[in-house]
């Protein structure tokens, strides 16, 4: 196992490049994790973002948590040391070894020795990363070490939290990502059937984490139905809520949806907004541009507050804006042009924006201590992070002047197919309104009481 010490400094480090590439990290139920001393935990979390999804878990709490990982990533030498600092455990896997027997033993004696010194470990039921668009079928790993450990060790508090990851376009940088912890587990309760049953209730305790994980993710049968939902979750909710209740209401809406996908009313307003979507696909604009609370007045404060904040960060930015611009853009088309798969591409960039900003910043302090001096090098060293802080403030501010200037400008341009939008927009919203009052279960607490007769 790694030691303490090693693991915290690499935490820190992925936390601050974790920040740097995304433009909101939001975590949400750490109550729901044991702190240190209270028991082990078993992170059981959705696999939608490779490398990325264990890097969040590890970095959203204080709990020491080891994940596994396949041996053939430790063939990388700075994948190695980073795993080795971190605690990563081996699994051999039998596709990676042309089929043959493998032998995990000592991986999961690893692990067990972990969870029973009060520490915790991660894993993703489903077995693998993908870009689907809801949960695979969950395989019952998790459930069969928790069961075996408590089995053998009664006394251990052993506990399994689900761990949902929703990311925000997650194929691009500095886009945003929710971490949500769900109610924890008690493989405890478990323990009898285990006793009388093993497969059953290892079966049983994966339906539990199945559960689990559902209520924290947003799941549909196609990416194309997450869209439309979307835009259904657009029209129902009110202006500036959290994130995380952005993705509730989208769970719900995708949930529900499954339900009463075969009423009448509910084909009708489901093909209106695929449509009324389309058609803002097609002019270039999306549902903020036409949204009640974006009109003219507002629009200008929004974008005189972005204009100042752009202004205050901007001279500690131009130092950065050499280094770190031509990088993310070097980054950005690299990580989508080389990714072997869909669901690697946000993985691929962030691992290539660590490594080539990392290295740039030590060549640099490097030079500088050659040729200028140690003066100049420590200058530097202190100095770029900062800079290239800035510089993220001001290309995200920058960014907001360009969208709300381009809806401005539309408006001039396209100005009577926006007021027949905003009217569709209107209808629809008061026929989403109506959707949610009839089909709604009365037993589910609304998270925002709704009306038709409210102003739009």
């Amino acid at each position: 196992m790694s030691s303490y010490p090693a693991y915290r400094l690499v935490r820190a480090f992925i936390r601050v490049a974790l920040r740097g590439f995304y433009q909101q990290i939001r975590v949400v139920g750490l109550e729901n994790v044991p702190a240190a001393g209270q028991g082990p935990v078993i992170f059981a979390g959705n696999h939608p973002n490779s490398l990325l999804d264990p890097a969040l878990v590890i970095c959203s709490c204080e709990r020491l948590a080891h994940f596994a990982a396949k041996d053939v990533l430790f063939k990388h030498p700075i994948l190695r040391l980073i795993f080795k600092a971190m605690g990563v455990i081996p699994i051999a896997r039998a596709r990676d070894h042309q089929g043959r027997r493998v032998d995990n033993t000592a991986a999961f004696a690893a692990l067990n020795a972990a969870l029973l010194d009060g520490r915790s470990m991660g894993i993703f039921p489903e077995g693998i990363s993908h870009d689907a668009s809801s949960l695979s079928a969950l395989k019952t790993g998790a459930a069969r070490i928790g069961l075996q450990l408590v089995g053998e060790h009664p006394e251990t508090p052993l506990v399994i939290v689900p761990v949902g990851l929703t990311y925000i376009r997650r194929k691009r940088m500095r886009s945003r990502v929710l971490v949500q912890f769900g109610d924890p587990i008690r493989v405890g309760d478990w323990l009898d059937a285990w006793r009388a049953d093993p497969r059953g209730a290892a079966r049983d305790l994966t339906g539990a984490i199945e559960r689990g994980l559902r209520a924290l993710t947003v799941n549909a049968p196609d990416w194309e139905t997450v869209r439309v939902l979307d835009g259904v979750r657009r029209l129902y909710q009110p202006p500036r809520i959290p994130l995380e209740h952005r993705v509730e209401l989208a769970r719900r809406f995708n949930e529900g949806y499954q339900q009463v996908r075969d009423q009448p009313e509910v084909i009708v307003l489901y093909q209106r907004v695929k449509r009324y979507l389309d058609e803002l696909d097609a002019l270039g604009i999306s549902d903020r541009d036409l949204d009640a609370d974006a009109n003219l007045r507002s629009r200008w404060q929004r974008a005189a507050r972005s204009l100042v904040m752009a202004l205050v960060w901007l001279p500690m930015a131009l130092p950065g804006f050499a280094l770190f611009v031509p990088l993310g853009q070097l980054v950005s088309w690299a990580g989508a042009a080389l990714s072997p798969r869909k669901d690697v591409i946000q993985t691929s960039k962030f691992v290539a924006a660590v490594a080539a900003t990392t290295a740039s910043y030590l060549a640099l302090v490097g030079a500088l201590a050659a040729w200028a001096g140690p003066g100049w090098a420590l200058a530097a060293a202190a100095g770029l992070p900062l800079s290239g802080w800035a510089t993220l403030e001001v290309l995200d501010r920058g960014v907001a002047l360009r969208r709300l200037a381009g809806s401005g400008l539309r408006s001039l341009t396209i100005g009577r197919e926006l007021r027949r939008l905003s009217a569709e927009r209107r209808f629809l919203e008061a026929e989403v309104i109506r959707a949610v009052e009839r089909f709604m279960p009365a037993d589910m607490q609304r998270l925002y009481p709704r009306s038709v007769e409210e102003p739009t």
